[in-house]
């Protein structure tokens, strides 16, 4: 049952993340260029060529404010993430095996001294 309900989650999350697919990439695109627009503007001597990268930078980054939907689709990924690392049971952590190092396993050989 518990296989099924995570089949139905990742489904939903799939579903999800489809439909925020274009916000996604219109707001990776905006966050690129507003990148590029403030490299132009520090690049930039003149006042007027100063004031143009800040107008377009403006619009920019309203087209960025306006797909922040996208944030939705990203959980949606990370929500089908942790669906998958679950339903392959990797979580766990590996067994930590003995060193050479006598630093390493200090407090598990102490443990087993004051057990002794």
């Amino acid at each position: 049952m518990k296989k099924f309900l995570l089949f139905l989650a990742a489904l939903v999350a799939l579903a999800v993340l489809l439909a925020n697919l274009g916000p996604m990439i219109l707001l990776g695109v905006s966050v690129w260029l507003l990148y590029i627009v403030f490299k132009q503007f520090m690049k930039s001597d003149s006042t007027a060529g100063k004031i143009g990268w800040v107008i377009l930078g403006l619009i920019i980054l309203s087209i960025a404010v306006s797909n922040i939907y996208a944030v939705i689709g990203l959980a949606a990924a990370y929500a089908i993430y942790l669906i998958v690392k679950n339903w392959t049971g990797r979580d766990k952590e590996p067994a930590v095996t003995q060193s050479n190092d006598p630093f390493t396993n200090f407090e598990k050989q102490w443990s087993e001294l004051n057990n002794s």
